[in-house]
């Protein structure tokens, strides 16, 4: 008994752990509030139902055996379950409250999981938008019928288990005969039974009624559009009145049931039965297949016209594009002055050679300081002002890596190291002359003025923060190290949850399955623990009707490092918009290389969604502050009067932060995957497929996967000025030419904020795709032989993002191109990629790249530093050495040229190792001839730097013979 009481006791405790941790959690974050509701609408959910169906099974059960038959004459069936009887005997009481609480225990247990579809039934608040098809407010879908189906099953449910229970009561007790002679059933039992077999099929008539109304937002599969959410011809025709006369017939079926009370025959309502199930097959299922085979299919485009339209109009509606312009677009320029082509071109964009999910590696080696610092495998592209503009800008948190400490234990992992340090940062659209990024914030402690400068760097919550920490006991921390050594620190926030009271301890250690925290000394006065660390973490904990953004992003504002959270609305219940997965529509080239940026956890289907919510964490304090931004939406309305005082006006939001808020990403994806097939708005062509468009794949690798957006800072057709935007190019269906290019304005606080732009290029001809511009950079000859050349040794290319600017009716495409090589392990940016209206060029730098494919120098071009540009000839050295080795070079450079026009790869060949062999003689002739001059006191010609990034020629053939040289020789 001592281990039994001992065991339950342990048991409680243990349910207990649970309950108490999630509760000072959430007294922590100081969003007790939302703890509470959820807690009591569970609750409560769980007791009324798990009553309701007990107290109907046990009602029905006690009535049955009320009702039984006495056992006079008894049969040799009834002889057989005397014995049963008699064992069940001196247990009933027991035996019903077992039977009732178990049903109640897994009703309530399925009741209390309906709790959001309480919340937002009870505090629904209208759209005041009606369905075309019955007239209601759009809020009836979204908040009134989902409840009913819930409440629907529930019925159907306690009716069914009542009617088993009931059945074998009788059973037992002789009401209900299978082998016996005679009556099969006794009035009484007949009674009982019908009334509930009339209950179900009265329920029946209900299901039929609600299936009305759930046509409006049924899905099914239309060979013409695909995915369809809505009435079609036959369901307003055919299912729609046979759900109305089916409704009728079970009716009149469930009042033949219950007419048996007085009948004691089972004739009439067993005909009934029979009609309802006769007439659910003919009227609900061969009448309406009858419907689409005769009159649909001969002219299914005129007799589904109007229904495509409502669907078309709802959908691009819930979605939140029916705002989209879409402008016919030339796709080629027809402007002759190429010198004004190439000053425009400067303007178009702030080109962002800096690709945000190349460079990571690059931060890594550059900025990491310390092997317990890493960064996110994709960093982020925001806007900071530098000097007066803004500029866009690739940032990244140093943040905690657990992997690389020194030695890993208890100690060390959760009290000595708990925290990242500092931001990194750099211009999107510039490299220096070794390709490594030009950083604008950078060292340890952070430098370069970001944000104003002064901010706390210190980096508690993170998306790499996984662990607990427990922090501002007596164990102090690892704060960072510099030239004088080791610094520490111990945490003054008031973030997590005290561990001084001795409960807390002991629940947190049964919580986390970690006994030292009971008893370790390294806890004392002052402790905390901190938890649910990153920043989607908790804000999916604080607000968990919302559906997070797969990509929460830094900014440093007013003296702190802020992560940006973007959280969304979604109903599954507006009636005629498509529905869409969202863990396939948000997935691309980037969540297949990293989950974490991908909503992969929301496989469910919506058919509505908002940006409604900006979240903010603190990277510091771990505060968690929602402020409402669609403050139109219903769906968010809802929810704030569900949990009133959670999010914040919108007004509240202060001009530092709005300055770094932008369109998400996620709901732009979910955005271009609606409107391949609804940019278009007649019925007849969403009908024909003609305009049907895809998101391409991402041609700068091999993934398979879809293209990701990118952030830019361009200037539309039309526009006067640049806007930070999110773009995307779409393709036809099938094929890899351009059918438009995509943009909407992501640059908050402006009145053109969320605009979404399509420029539809023409379908007479051909304009290159995403594909085709990255297999022309990749087939022509001077470039693909410049690549090879790149790749040399352990060398490997990555090819960055493609970039799409529209320009005076063409289209200029850019990507970087980085290099690892020579031993290193992260990327340099070594050349640009550009073509426009068929001419391309790779050059070494954007302005170069530019200059050759508009075949004029822009008027803001700065004429390159001596020793920088590795396309400048070098400057002659006296050296004779150095001299005959370099026009050896020449030589072998001109000598591959001719072999490539003729064709001869082995004479080719032969050229290309003469170069190199050159260039090598070059550059150890140079640096003895830097060596002596050093040795004299005399600089060098070349310079004295050396780069350990290359350590052979990557010269382009397109280029003069002099840029071939090595870098190591600039």
């Amino acid at each position: 008994m001592t281990l039994g009481v001992l065991a339950v006791l342990a048991m409680a405790f243990v349910m207990f752990a649970g309950f108490w941790t999630d509760w000072l959690w959430y007294r922590s974050v100081k969003y007790s509030s939302v703890f509470t509701t959820t807690l009591s609408t569970k609750i409560g959910l769980f007791f009324v139902f798990g009553l309701l169906m007990a107290v109907a099974v046990g009602v029905n059960i006690w009535l049955a055996h009320r009702l039984r038959p006495p056992l006079s004459a008894m049969s040799m069936e009834q002889q057989s379950l005397d014995r049963y009887r008699m064992s069940v005997a001196p247990y009933k009481k027991w035996i019903l409250l077992g039977i009732t609480s178990l049903v109640g225990l897994i009703a309530g247990a399925s009741a209390a999981g309906q709790w959001r579809t309480w919340l937002m039934w009870v505090n629904g608040v209208p759209f005041n938008q009606k369905d075309p098809q019955f007239h209601l407010d759009v809020s009836f879908y979204a908040f009134d019928l989902p409840w009913y189906r819930f409440m629907l099953g529930f019925g159907f449910a306690a009716a069914i288990l009542s009617l088993i229970a009931a059945a074998l009561t009788h059973y037992l007790y002789g009401g209900l005969r299978v082998t016996s002679p005679g009556a099969r059933a006794t009035a009484a039992a007949t009674g009982h039974l019908s009334v509930l077999l009339g209950i179900f099929v009265a329920l029946k008539a209900v299901a039929y009624w609600l299936d009305r109304y759930g046509l409006a937002v049924k899905s099914s599969d239309f060979k013409a559009t695909g995915n369809w959410t809505g009435l079609r011809y036959v369901d307003a025709n055919a299912y729609l009145p046979a759900k109305t006369i089916l409704f009728c017939i079970a009716v009149i079926c469930a009042l033949l049931f219950f007419a048996t009370l007085w009948r004691r025959t089972w004739q009439l309502p067993v005909i009934g039965f029979g009609l309802m199930v006769l007439s659910a097959v003919l009227i609900g299922g061969l009448y309406p297949a009858i419907v689409q085979k005769f009159q649909v299919q001969p002219n299914e485009q005129a007799k589904e016209a109007p229904y495509v339209e409502k669907n078309l109009k709802a959908t691009r509606d819930a979605y939140g594009i029916n705002g989209t312009e879409v402008t016919e677009y030339a796709g080629a320029s027809t402007t002759k002055d190429k010198t004004k082509l190439r000053d425009d071109a400067d303007g178009a964009a702030s080109i962002r050679l800096l690709d945000p999910n190349v460079v990571s590696p690059t931060f890594q080696q550059l900025q990491q300081v310390r092997n317990y610092y890493a960064f996110p495998s994709n960093l982020d592209v925001d806007r900071y002002s530098k000097d007066g503009k803004d500029q866009d800008t690739v940032i990244g948190l140093r943040e905690l890596n657990l992997q690389g400490i020194p030695k890993s234990n208890w100690i060390n992992n959760h009290f000595r190291y708990t925290h990242g340090f500092g931001v990194v940062a750099a211009k999107g659209t510039n490299a220096d002359a070794e390709g490594r990024p030009e950083f604008t914030e950078y060292d340890l402690p952070s430098k370069g003025g970001l944000g104003g400068g002064d901010y706390e760097q210190r980096i508690y919550y993170g998306e790499k923060t996984g662990q607990y920490s427990i922090v501002g006991g007596p164990q102090k921390e690892i704060d960072y190290s510099d030239d004088t050594g080791e610094k520490t620190t111990s945490y003054k926030g008031k973030s997590g949850v005290n561990l001084s009271n001795p409960v807390n301890r002991a629940a947190y250690a049964v919580a986390f399955s970690e006994p030292q925290i009971l008893y370790s000394g390294a806890i004392g006065e002052g402790s905390r623990i901190l938890y649910n660390r990153t920043p989607k973490e908790r804000v999916e904990a604080v607000a968990p009707w919302l559906t997070i953004d797969g990509d929460a992003y830094p900014a440093v504002v007013g003296g702190k490092i802020e992560w940006i959270v973007d959280a969304y609305t979604t109903t599954n219940g507006y009636p005629y918009a498509s529905r869409t997965t969202l863990g396939d529509t948000t997935a691309d080239s980037l969540t297949a290389a990293n989950n974490q940026r991908a909503v992969v956890a929301q496989q469910n289907q919506v058919n509505y969604i908002r940006n409604s919510v900006k979240a903010t964490v603190d990277a510091y304090s771990g505060k968690v502050t929602l402020y409402e931004w669609d403050t139109k939406d219903p769906v968010l309305k809802t929810w704030k009067k569900a949990f009133p005082g959670t999010v914040k006006p919108k007004g509240d939001i202060p001009q530092a932060l709005m300055d770094h808020l932008r369109y998400p990403q996620d709901l732009f994806k979910v955005q271009r995957e609606l409107l391949t097939r609804y940019h278009v708005k007649d019925a007849e062509t969403f009908l024909s497929g003609s305009e049907v468009w895809q998101v391409p794949d991402d041609p700068t690798n091999k993934s398979g996967n879809a293209v990701p957006p990118y952030y830019l800072s361009m200037k539309m057709p039309g526009e006067q000025s640049q806007a930070f935007s999110l773009t995307t190019t779409l393709t036809p269906n099938g094929r890899d030419n351009l059918s438009a290019f995509v943009s909407v304005n992501a640059e908050a606080g402006t009145s053109d904020y969320g605009k979404i732009n399509v420029l539809k290029l023409p379908t007479g001809r051909t304009v290159d795709g995403p594909k085709r511009v990255q297999s022309q950079f990749n087939s022509e000859p001077s470039i693909a032989e410049s690549i090879r050349l790149l790749r040399g040794g352990d060398s490997e290319v990555e090819y960055g993002n493609l970039l799409t600017v529209p320009l005076d009716g063409g289209l200029l495409y850019v990507e970087p191109v980085y290099v690892r090589g020579g031993g290193l392990k992260y990327p340099l940016l070594r050349k640009v990629l550009v073509t426009y209206g068929g001419a391309t060029a790779f050059e070494d730098t954007l302005d170069q790249a530019l200059n050759k494919v508009f075949g004029a120098d822009g008027s803001t071009t700065e004429p390159p530093d001596e020793g920088e540009d590795e396309t400048t000839p070098p400057p002659t050295s006296n050296d004779p050495t150095v001299q005959e080795a370099l026009d050896d070079a020449q030589k072998a450079f001109a000598q591959g040229q001719e072999a490539l026009k003729k064709g001869d790869w082995e004479a080719y060949g032969t050229a290309q190792k003469d170069l190199e062999d050159a260039l090598e003689r070059a550059e150890d002739a140079q640096a003895a001839a830097d060596k002596s001059a050093g040795s004299s006191g005399k600089p060098s010609a070349s310079g004295d730097k050396k780069t350990e990034e290359s350590s052979k020629p990557s010269s382009s053939p397109s280029s003069s013979p002099s840029s071939s040289k090595s870098p190591d020789t600039s």
